[in-house]
């Protein structure tokens, strides 16, 4: 099997964030040039964790936000309220990342936190919160949902 040329975010990860309130990011995660700056966008997803999007998905948000015309008021607003909560990073040589205490606080990350992988990125969780979306959905029937998804 051929390596991958971009990384692949599966599996979870459950961390404890260290006494400078930095998050290790799985070395599996991490990718050449995790060091020269930043190369993540962490954002608040409304399902109350945060999204971490890689290069190639923060090119593809960037794509989508460039169409708004600057004459859409509304379009305009969101952005500006969505992006002043974003935080964009990259991994110190230990693969740790610091990110802002209000992604956290959005995410109800006190002093663990759960990376779980969707593929094409990764959310961080608070665990009781993570639980509490495992115990709603556990009823669903997984056959059901990828059809759904278009898997």
């Amino acid at each position: 099997m051929v390596p991958p040329s971009k990384p692949i975010y599966v599996g979870s990860f459950r961390h404890v964030l260290d006494a400078k309130n930095r998050l290790t990011i799985p070395s599996r995660w991490r990718f050449a040039g995790d060091e020269a700056g930043e190369v993540y966008l962490a954002l608040p997803n409304p399902g109350g964790y945060v999204s971490v999007l890689p290069p190639s998905e923060v090119e593809k948000l960037y794509q989508k936000v460039s169409e708004k015309a600057l004459s859409d008021t509304e379009a305009q607003e969101f952005l500006n309220r969505f992006f002043a909560q974003a935080h964009s990073f990259g991994c110190d040589k230990q693969g740790r990342v610091n990110l802002t205490d209000e992604l956290l606080k959005h995410a109800g990350v006190d002093r663990d936190a759960v990376l779980v992988g969707t593929m094409n990125k990764f959310n961080i969780w608070s665990p009781e919160r993570l639980a509490q979306m495992q115990t709603r959905a556990s009823g669903e029937n997984p056959g059901d949902l990828m059809r759904r998804i278009g898997l």
